[in-house]
């Protein structure tokens, strides 16, 4: 899609591109233009919504400066891969927005505030919703999913789809994070040949890279912390029944929820604020009655770590000693704040990684199958079956890795067999009563704590990703919350820690990652930085 460039950007790309091309012999360090010279690099909705209300500048401006960067640093300069499609309709519901506030009528919080969506993530307009596969390249879904509907509701402009992890990061073996056979690779914007992590990659690197305000990722496990962490961002994986998974392309309805992904806790509790509440469609809402609230931002306490319990859990820790030298800062700042710090070696009694897996094959056949069904009769993939043999035939998608968990989750009965019952009690009495509760009842606990990874791998089509921290399994296979936050820097590369809890413990997680976040302020804006 071509998009016109004001002069002065258009100055800059050309000195961009005379810039590399004479330094293209020789090792660089990073690129030697200032990629970050934007009008609103690092701008929050506060900030934005101040200005629009005092007329600095219009929503339709906004939408275009992001728009023209989107095209500056994700197509032409660094490349970034993060954005899949950008909406053909954007400037035109940014005139709409701004004739609205001209006349006094404000839709919600996030009023003119451009948004990107993870593209497993359905909207009814003029963009398919592809999951990164090219089996669904032309899938128009007949109606928005709740997350777009909400976002809209709150006057917010939906910029376009970010690039994923293909099927969420649950398609096959040895998968690179960020990559889709049909917008390719996503790169970190820190150090352009390392990992974004997945498999919310692309709303990851977009928000970062100041290529939109707020993002939206989904994660059944790991897929909105772990990019969060490369990418060097706040990411909220909410309570599973918070916010609804109608129209959003499933793994597991046990384990899969939205969440925003933002550049403070500031923005990501103000998107959170307008995707919670009850919907029909999706039952596990239903538990969220009288557990949400539409206002998340009266938690942002600067002293919220003021008297609370707090456990570090220690089986992350060990793995990689530069992340536990920032670990451990952390830490002794929670300390100083007020807060009680208590050792855990252990959250779960036994190991719960074979119950997940087995449930989640099983959801993810009769959660495919169901969505192929909702898009009615002209939906280019029909069911697992279909997808199966599209990828077989296709010279593109089973180039760099294969389909097993695809294959595997095809072979599995319907949810009443006796396997996936015995695999879900297993699943949710270990992780829940048998862990989480249990932890935090026995303690008397506020919240837990861990460096949520490591930084960024080098990306490898090859031989895959490689991981050698995490934290994300406890909080997402009981469908718990779990909030991450910069922590610091490696070698220029981002990482992050991890605050999570209970269920429904949205506010209390909200007022411990936003003290934290007040008193330390790690995040920086990525340089985009060229390897040896």
């Amino acid at each position: 899609m071509f998009i016109h460039l004001r002069k002065k950007n258009f100055i800059a790309i050309l000195f961009i591109f005379s810039t590399l091309y004479a330094c293209k012999d020789r090792p660089s360090q990073k690129p030697e233009v200032d990629s970050n010279d934007f009008e609103f690099l690092e701008a929050t909705i506060p900030q934005i919504q101040k200005g629009l209300n005092n007329g600095d500048f219009t929503i339709q401006d906004l939408v275009q400066a992001y728009l023209e960067r989107i095209e500056f640093i994700d197509k032409d300069g660094p490349q970034l891969n993060s954005v899949i499609t950008v909406n053909p309709d954007a400037l035109a519901i940014a005139r709409t927005l701004d004739e609205e506030l001209k006349n006094g009528r404000i839709r919600g919080p996030m009023h003119g505030i451009p948004v990107l969506l993870k593209d497993n993530i359905d909207t009814h307009d003029k963009m398919p919703t592809t999951a990164g596969s090219r089996a669904l390249a032309n899938s128009f879904p007949p109606d928005d999913s709740w997350v777009a509907r909400k976002l809209r509701e709150a006057g917010a402009v939906i910029l376009g789809k970010a690039n994923l992890s293909e099927w969420a990061n649950f398609r096959g073996e040895l998968s690179s994070s960020g990559w889709s056979g049909i917008n390719g690779q996503t790169k970190n914007p820190y150090v352009l040949d390392r990992n974004p992590c997945g498999s919310s990659s692309g709303s990851g690197v977009a928000v970062s890279a100041n290529l939109c305000m707020i993002a939206i990722g989904t994660e059944t496990n790991g897929s909105i912390v772990c990019p969060a962490n490369n990418n060097g961002v706040v990411g909220i994986k909410p309570t599973v029944g918070l916010i609804s998974r109608s129209g959003i392309i499933p793994i597991s309805y046990t384990q899969d929820t939205a969440g925003p992904m933002a550049r403070t806790v500031t923005d990501a509790a103000i998107c959170l604020s307008v995707l919670t509440g009850l919907d029909n469609s999706d039952e596990k809402t239903l538990g969220s009655r009288d557990k949400f609230v539409s206002d998340y931002t009266q938690f942002l306490n600067d002293n919220g770590l003021k008297g609370k319990r707090i456990a570090l859990y220690k089986r992350p820790v060990g793995r990689h000693y530069k992340v536990d030298s920032l670990f451990y800062q952390a830490v002794d700042h929670i300390k100083k704040q007020g807060a009680e710090v208590i050792e855990i070696d252990n959250i779960t009694l036994k190991n719960m990684g074979s119950p997940s897996f087995q449930v989640m094959l099983f959801e993810y056949k009769d959660g495919l199958n169901s969505y192929f069904k909702r898009l009615g009769p002209e939906a280019p993939i029909k069911s697992i079956d279909e997808l199966i043999a599209f990828n077989q035939s296709d010279s593109i998608e089973l180039r760099y890795y294969d389909q097993r968990y695809l294959e595997m989750a095809n072979e599995k009965e319907a949810l009443s067999s006796q396997e996936y019952l015995d695999a879900l009690v297993s699943l949710t009495t270990g992780s829940q009563q048998d862990g989480i509760d249990r932890v935090m009842n026995e303690l008397n606990l506020d919240a837990i704590i861990a460096p949520t990874g490591g930084p960024a791998w080098k990306t490898d089509l090859v031989n895959g990703d490689s991981f050698h921290v995490g934290s994300s399994s406890p909080a997402a296979r009981a469908g718990y919350p779990n909030i991450t936050v910069p922590m610091g820097f490696i070698d220029n590369l981002p990482v992050g820690i991890s605050f999570f809890g209970r269920a429904w413990s949205e506010p209390v997680l909200l007022e411990i990652a936003y003290s934290y976040e007040q008193g330390t302020k790690h995040r920086n804006a990525p340089q985009f930085i060229v390897s040896d």
